[in-house]
């Protein structure tokens, strides 16, 4: 009976799920019960309008990439089905329905004993966690070796919640708010390493250009709609569009990056009132401690210097597929939500795109690379699921690509010592910096000398 319900639940998707499950969560609370559905309701047509969005760019650009790919005769011979691909057959997976109450039992436990500020109310996204454990269970053929991978995922993903909080708040304007999950969280510390090693070279640290600054620079030219536009002729004529093709793909990309901002507007109307009453209960109720409401990485693409990113990385990312040794999978399924990938290291450059292209190029690299090594164990998930074509093989970007899932399965199988030891150092090196980070943001500083004058005083 549970496993039906949860079933269904996890089959109404995000756009109901989310919503479902916040309304509960803010009366239980307290909230009023009309205020509580009313921010739920703009929540879930805020992420109906993101899909819309996705939909439009996948339906576009999607193509367009095929057709660049077939036009340069790239030979990567395994699509990446995305995260559209990648998440139902994960929740077909052996672990999927134990895993929610697991990485919720995680997250309460972390809270409990103040592990962690974020209270993760995305129930949906835990198949991110999920995917982890479900490719840990086919590597290691150990059940209880996958839960351990979905408990590790979550702890991590709750910690990362915590440590990019202030950019969460200060350079997306969402207060209150943690995004614990997917790509924008665990590619995070790639870009807070790339940075340091920036700031260590004098001629790139002086560099800088932003989506405000091109404005700035070309007036109506550089204003995003515009931007989009030419971006749009760019990735047409790549794909050798006619003159039609190219212009109605150039309007659909100008479009994107004028409706992404706006599809994230009703999002914020429904969170702003629960998010505030949600933290001065929690605080009242638990002393004074501060919480975080943990929430989807779709709230960070209405950002312009995401949009702006997320446009140059289309064929950015196809490019480096195709230079990328040993690579052989096709960036396909997940181009269209390539932001997520970036999200995060545009916040951490302080929307610097100059820095983001050289951190978006490593990520982008890196998780193209494990995405080639994780083929296997993807390919072997989809079949469990029912979903493979006879002799086919899948992959995926989004969580296919994840450090943490590959550094896992490697500590665990050590089927590849090498790799596990590369991708482990520079991985680590970046979650040791981004902790550092997150604990320097949170030491108040030291007193000057006539600020202690004054306090002796």
């Amino acid at each position: 009976m549970f496993t039906e319900i949860m079933r269904y639940i996890l089959d109404l998707g995000p756009t109901v799920m989310l919503p479902f499950v916040i309304i509960i969560f803010s009366v239980s609370l307290g909230m009023k019960v009309g205020d509580a559905f009313k921010s739920g309701l703009h929540i879930g047509i805020g992420f109906v309008g993101i899909g819309l969005v996705i939909g439009l760019m996948l339906d576009s650009i999607g193509p367009a990439a095929k057709a660049m790919a077939a036009n340069f005769e790239i030979g990567l011979e395994v699509v990446d089905v995305g995260w559209p691909g990648s998440s139902p057959m994960t929740w077909a997976s052996q672990i999927a329905l134990i895993a929610i109450p697991v990485a919720i039992g995680v997250n309460i436990l972390m809270l409990v004993t103040r592990m962690t500020r974020v209270v993760n109310v995305d129930i949906w996204n835990i198949w991110h966690m999920t995917f982890t454990g479900a490719m840990v269970h086919i590597a290691t053929g150990s059940y209880w070796l996958g839960m351990l991978g979905v408990v590790v995922h979550a702890a991590f993903a709750y910690k990362l919640g915590d440590w990019f909080a202030r950019d969460t708040k200060n350079f997306f304007d969402l207060d209150g708010i943690a995004v614990p999950h997917g790509t924008s969280a665990y590619m995070g510390p790639i870009a807070v390493l790339v940075d340091t090693l920036i700031e260590k070279v004098p001629g790139l640290r002086r560099i800088h250009f932003s989506a405000d600054d091109v404005q700035k620079r070309f007036g109506a030219f550089g204003e995003p709609v515009t931007v989009g536009f030419i971006m749009g002729i760019i990735i047409g004529l790549l794909a050798h569009y006619d003159v039609k093709d190219v212009l109605q793909l150039a309007v659909k990309t100008a479009a994107v990056m004028l409706l992404m901002p706006r599809v994230i507007k009703p999002i914020m109307d429904g969170l702003n009132p629960i998010a505030k009453h949600a933290r001065k209960r929690l605080q009242a109720r638990f002393g004074g401690q501060e919480f975080l409401i943990g929430l989807d990485p779709a709230l960070l693409l209405g950002q312009t210097s995401v949009v702006s990113a997320s446009l140059i990385f289309i064929p950015l990312t196809i490019l480096i597929a195709v230079v990328l040794p040993g690579n052989k999978v096709l960036p396909f399924g997940d181009l269209a939500t390539i932001g997520f990938f970036v999200a995060m290291a545009v916040a951490v450059h302080q929307g610097n795109l100059f820095r983001t292209l050289i951190s978006g190029t490593v990520i982008m690299s890196i998780t193209l690379w494990i995405a080639t090594q994780t083929i296997g164990l993807h390919t072997q998930l989809a079949a469990n699921a029912g979903a493979l074509k006879a002799g086919g093989q899948v992959a995926s970007m989004d969580q296919g690509g994840s450090p943490i899932t590959y550094l896992l399965i490697q500590l665990l199988t050590w089927q590849n010592v090498t790799a596990l030891v590369v991708i482990g150092l520079i991985y680590f090196a970046g979650v040791l910096l981004t902790w550092r980070r997150a604990r320097s943001f949170s030491t108040p500083p030291e007193p000057t000398l006539s600020s202690s004058k004054t306090l002796s005083e």
